[in-house]
C-alpha cells in the first residue's frame, strides 16, 4: 500500500523531529512551504516560545517569484537572529526535501550570517 504525500511528509517529519530540538541558546529554523508562501520561524521548544517569525506575506517582502520569496524571508530570518543574538541555529526542513525553495531560504539565512 503506497503513501500519500502528506502521510510521507508527516512520517518524515516525525524522524526529524525527534533529533531537531530547540533551546533558547540555539533554536529549532523551522521552515513552513504552502503552495504561494514560504514561512520560517525560530523556535525555543524548551520553553514552547517562538523566538521570530518571517513569512512571504509580510509587508516588507517584496518578492516576484516564489524563489525570491524564499530568498527573502532566509535573508530576513537571518537578521531578526543576529539581532536577537542567535548565532547558530538548528535547521528543521519539516519533512521536506532539502531541495528548491527550501534550499534556497536555508542558504540565504546562511548567508546572513546564521550557522547550522
Amino acid at each position: 500500500m503506497a503513501l500519500s504525500k502528506l502521510e510521507r511528509r508527516a512520517r518524515i517529519k516525525r524522524r526529524i523531529r525527534k533529533i531537531v530540538f530547540g533551546t533558547p541558546t540555539k533554536p529549532r529554523l523551522s521552515v513552513y512551504r504552502s503552495n504561494k508562501e514560504i514561512y520560517a520561524q525560530l523556535v525555543d521548544d524548551v520553553n514552547g516560545v517562538t523566538l521570530a517569525s518571517v513569512s512571504s506575506r509580510d509587508k516588507d517582502i517584496q518578492a516576484t517569484t516564489k524563489g525570491e520569496a524564499a530568498i527573502a524571508v532566509g535573508t530576513s530570518i537571518g537578521k531578526k537572529a543576529l539581532t536577537n543574538g542567535i548565532e547558530t541555529v538548528a535547521f528543521d526542513r519539516n519533512g521536506y526535501l532539502y531541495h528548491g525553495r527550501v534550499k534556497v531560504l536555508a542558504d540565504a539565512a546562511r548567508e546572513a550570517g546564521l550557522k547550522f
